[in-house]
């Protein structure tokens, strides 16, 4: 049976897919998967052994419908759901298509306070639409697989891993919070980001120049990620590091600003972890909270409480737990 898995973006969601395909590959007698992702992604999944092939959008939509057409697949399970799959839908007559639930109105119930009900985990939805191909999750958790990357010289024996970045503001601690935070934590913190990270960086080692190990901008993918694999402890805002870690079981303590683990995207771990080591930093009490289901480029209200407000003590006293 050959099989299409799509997922076009981004690292956390793509990371959070990797269930399915192992469970397509292992529980389908013969089972030929492959995945379409952003070229910008490829990356991530090419080292994955569940995936016999990965096909990337690099150009127009119509132009990768005529290259999956040729491979004339038996069923396409789509994980991302939206105007751009269901074009191809459109230009793939005759072939099954399996669709996830977003629960888009769950989300936006939750945004709007009409409701409290949370949203299914998106691991579970995203299994629920492959088990129409007769699988089910058997719950080994999430995989990363690091290929051939090596884990970068000059690093202490012990260390935190801290996940600075975050694509929208309104998920990552002002700097003044995170220094709060580093001054409060007596074991080496090495932090990871992107380019766009490395300035946040920079002044944070300035300030703690014993302590803090900067590798934002500097690091493949899977060379954070096998930081991430060697922490004692990662800490991370709501982002893909922040899965990545939880593929690897390591305990993982996670901030949350405006965005909400009720959305369905909070860490999720094996089976056989040890959640002891786990927590969600959140301001609970806030009523504007949560105030979009992605982020915002600033505090729509001007206060950012659910930042400015985050217990850095109780947070630093977790990674000593």
């Amino acid at each position: 049976m050959k099989i299409l898995v799509i997922r076009f973006s981004s690292i956390g969601d793509i990371v959070l897919t990797t269930p399915v395909v192992r469970c397509l590959k292992q529980q389908i007698p013969n089972a030929e998967v492959h995945f379409s992702t952003k070229q910008g992604f490829a990356a991530l999944l090419k080292d994955n052994p569940y995936i016999d092939k990965v096909i990337p959008l690099q150009g127009s939509i119509a132009a990768l419908a005529k290259t999956l057409k040729a491979e004339r697949y038996d069923a396409v399970v789509d994980l991302h759901a939206n105007l751009r799959t269901r074009l191809l839908r459109l230009q793939m007559p005759g072939i099954p298509f399996h669709v996830f639930d977003k629960q888009n109105l769950r989300k936006w119930l939750l945004v709007k306070k009409l409701s409290q009900k949370p949203c299914e985990h998106v691991v579970d939805r995203y299994m629920k639409c492959a088990e129409k191909l007769g699988v089910h999750y058997e719950g080994a958790g999430l995989d990363y697989f690091t290929g051939d990357a090596v884990l970068p010289q000059g690093l202490p024996n012990h260390y935190h891993a801290y996940a600075i970045g975050g694509t929208w503001s309104t998920k990552r601690l002002p700097l003044v919070k995170m220094a709060e935070l580093i001054s409060k934590i007596d074991m080496p913190m090495v932090l990871l980001g992107g380019k766009e990270d490395v300035e946040t960086a920079r002044l944070l080692h300035n300030q703690f120049p014993d302590k803090v190990i900067s590798k934002c901008g500097e690091l493949s993918l899977h060379q954070s990620a096998l930081v991430v694999k060697h922490a004692r402890v990662v800490l991370a805002h709501d982002t893909g590091l922040m899965h990545i870690a939880a593929a690897f079981n390591k305990p993982v303590v996670s901030i949350w600003g405006n965005t909400v683990p009720a959305f369905g995207m909070a860490p999720f771990f094996s089976e056989t972890h040890d959640n002891g080591g786990d927590f969600m930093a959140q301001v609970e009490y806030l009523s504007c909270r949560p105030c979009s289901k992605i982020g915002h480029g600033a505090c729509p209200k001007g206060h950012f409480d659910c930042m400015n407000k985050q217990d850095v003590g109780r947070i630093a006293a977790k990674l000593v737990e």
